[in-house]
């Protein structure tokens, strides 16, 4: 089967999003299938896998995104010959899915994989929030109504869907996650290179260093723990736009002895960080499926967070690690704190976070992907095809 996934930007740039579609193209090709990233910008990158189709675009600031309203010839012949497209960004790819897909008969499913108003909030502050929440409510009903196939990666996503006005049909599909490299790390990094002791409990945040994710709060709470107990560290890994920001926050709250930033780590390497610590913790209410959280329970790793769709879906509190509501910040400090200083608590908690992320594992959401595709490839061979949609493939054809 030939597979397309529609992205609006893919590497160099560093995302779950493109993680997740990098490592579910590799399953579905070591199950024989083709499969092709159509995307946008950095033509001149050397891609280390096969079959990622770049057109020209237009950069949008350092976003790491490109515009274009169109694909290049190249990537339309390519994309009129799939069995069937997955979308994964609503607005440009989604657009285009309707332009070059849909109209030919082509099956689209659609993955809703980020909080587009707590991100419109986060990065373009002077628009208001109802206009943000108007556009979605509807654009987003529209276009899961000309899709074939809606999906949400968690139950709270689906619920936010359901709140934009989606009224079709939506499944639970997990991102999975290629759990293996996090349940036995025979290497962890060594304590004493990150400036951290034995003896410190270490805190741990993956991900990317952007107002999206809530870090500022994260530090505040780490501040309040630090004056009370000298042994509690935090490792930040990762990079991004506001990493300077925090930074410089750090100085003014005096606690440099007790944060590190690793800046930018290879992705195979985050194991051997996640290994090294004893807690994860996050501040982010943007997540709809939280891979970092789930990286982290395959470590072993207890984990805190903020109650809200996504790590709500994923952390059970007072099992797997502590949900705190509403982003209160001293009940936040208070979990931190009572996770640090109660080894049994952890490693309870440790326990079950390993078992949890069982059910994310890779293997078992790209085979449910894998059914739902063959469905709709075959739902699409077995209708008539309209008049329309005969004709484009023809002239597809003939231009091929």
């Amino acid at each position: 089967m030939r597979i397309g996934m529609m992205v609006d930007v893919y590497k160099p740039h560093i995302s779950g999003v493109t993680n997740y579609i990098t490592l579910n193209k590799r399953y579905l090709e070591e199950a024989g299938h083709e499969v092709f990233v159509f995307t946008f910008g950095d033509e001149d990158y050397q891609d280390d896998e096969i079959n990622v189709i770049r057109s020209p675009g237009v950069p949008l600031m350092d976003t790491g995104f490109y515009l274009n309203v169109r694909y290049s010839p190249q990537a339309r012949k390519i994309l009129s010959t799939m069995n069937v497209v997955h979308v994964h960004h609503p607005f440009l790819s989604g657009s285009l899915s309707r332009l070059y897909c849909t109209r030919r008969g082509i099956p689209v499913l659609f993955t809703n994989h980020t909080r587009y108003d707590l991100y419109a909030r986060a990065y373009l502050p002077m628009l208001p929030h109802g206009v943000s929440e108007t556009f979605l409510k509807t654009y987003l009903p529209e276009f899961c109504q000309e899709v074939d196939y809606v999906i949400a990666p968690s139950p709270g996503m689906k619920k936010v869907l359901e709140q934009f006005g989606v009224d079709v049909p939506i499944e639970v599909v997990p991102n999975g996650v290629d759990i293996k490299p996090y349940q036995h790390v025979s290497d962890p990094i060594q304590r004493s290179e990150l400036g951290f002791s034995q003896d410190d409990i270490l805190l741990v945040y993956s991900g990317r260093l952007g107002p999206e994710k809530n870090l500022p709060f994260l530090l505040r709470a780490v501040n309040g723990a630090v004056q009370a107990f000298d042994n509690i560290k935090l490792l930040i890994i990762g990079d991004g736009t506001e990493r300077d920001n925090l930074e410089d926050r750090v100085h003014h709250m005096g606690i440099e002895q007790a944060i590190h930033f690793t800046g930018m780590v290879p992705y195979l390497q985050i194991p051997r960080y996640l290994a090294a610590a004893d807690i994860f913790v996050t501040a982010s209410v943007t997540e709809v499926h939280p891979l970092s959280v789930i990286e982290a329970m395959a470590t072993g790793l207890p984990v805190l967070g903020i109650l809200s769709p996504g790590v709500g879906d994923t952390i059970q509190d007072g099992d797997n690690g502590f949900l705190v509501k509403d982003e209160d910040l001293a009940a936040f400090t208070a979990k931190l704190i009572r996770l640090a200083t109660d080894q049994e608590l952890r490693r309870s908690m440790s326990a079950q976070a390993r078992q949890n992320s069982q059910k994310y594992a890779i293997e078992g959401t790209t085979q449910k992907l894998l059914e739902i595709y063959e469905r709709l490839a075959g739902d699409s061979r077995g209708r008539k095809r309209s008049l329309k949609a005969r004709l484009y493939r023809f002239f597809d054809n003939w231009r091929l």
